[in-house]
């Protein structure tokens, strides 16, 4: 399947109408107080999945858990996380860790898109970058104990990473070095360009998971499609062109829902899923390992003294 049909996809053949129960099954939703993260958390709810809601704002959360109550008649669970901040990120982790046992699904849905190039995170990394790829990275691998320990527990059923990119990789499917923190060149790049980047980063972070921990664990990235979301608040009069033609929030959903849910779905380790629900192909240098093995170095060595 070429870029034409991930970014014009066909009608959805599979809907959240068709997810199997989720009863006893616990999730982990970053960003799920908003935009496709918001329909996600709520569709897991629907099907009586334990859903724990990551945001940085509580204030944001709590209204986005008062929606859920009054659409679904159930509460995700607020879970406090900053990813711009990574010692945010280890003690929420941590206390994840405190409170549960038990982690089917972590759906790392959370992010951002073209801010302004000035902003970095707390830790001094491109904010895109920053949040997308080393704050995931990080969230990621604090709950590995947690992932394993549930696969133990059921060894029939593989928990599930998914790592949400875009199919804004395939303009800059590479990793430059000098342009994760902020520098000359960085600030040259065109902010496309450097979302790009994090997006192609997310690929290679949820490939090198598959290789590593396949035999115990699903890794799946994705690119939700074209979606009318926040995500492209800093676009200015571009976003309300881009969302005129943008799909909805809950058609955003359906491809994050079924690499979560959906039985065959767990036969996709390391696949690239496309609008809707469909299996896909990934720029050809997200297959290098070399480059995935080199970020996945690179990414340890930046979190080893958090």
């Amino acid at each position: 399947m070429g870029i034409l049909s991930e970014g014009f996809p066909p009608k959805a053949t599979w809907t959240a109408k068709d997810m199997p129960d989720c009863t006893g099954k616990v999730f982990l939703v970053t960003g799920g107080n908003s935009g496709i993260g918001f329909e996600t958390t709520k569709e897991l709810l629907r099907k009586g999945g334990k859903v724990y809601l990551a945001a940085r704002s509580k204030a944001k959360a709590d209204e986005a858990i008062a929606e859920l109550e009054r659409e679904t008649g159930k509460r995700p669970i607020f879970h406090e996380l900053d990813l711009g901040n990574l010692a945010a990120v280890k003690r929420s982790a941590l206390d994840f860790a405190s409170k549960e046992s038990q982690l089917d699904v972590l759906i790392n849905n959370a992010g951002v898109m073209v801010p302004p190039v000035e902003l970095l995170t707390s830790d001094g990394y491109d904010l895109q970058f920053g949040t997308n790829v080393v704050g995931h990275f990080l969230f990621t691998k604090l709950l590995l104990p947690t992932l394993l320990s549930t696969a133990a527990s059921n060894p029939s059923s593989k928990p599930r990473i998914i790592n949400v990119s875009s199919i804004g990789h395939r303009f800059n499917p590479t990793i430059d070095y000098e342009t994760l923190r902020d520098s000359p060149k960085r600030r040259a790049l065109n902010n496309w360009k450097i979302y790009g980047q994090s997006k192609f980063g997310n690929i290679l972070v949820t490939n090198e998971l598959a290789r590593r921990y396949g035999d115990k664990i699903v890794s799946i990235s994705l690119h939700p499609g074209g979606i009318k979301t926040n995500l492209a608040r800093h676009m200015g009069t571009m976003a309300k062109i881009s969302n005129f033609f943008a799909a909805p929030q809950s058609l955003g959903a359906v491809t994050q829902l079924y690499a979560a849910t959906a039985p065959e779905a767990a036969e996709m380790n390391g696949k690239y899923l496309i609008p809707w629900a469909r299996v896909g192909e990934a720029n050809p240098a997200a297959a290098n390992v070399e480059t995935a093995t080199k970020l996945w170095d690179w990414l340890e060595a930046e979190v080893k003294d958090v």
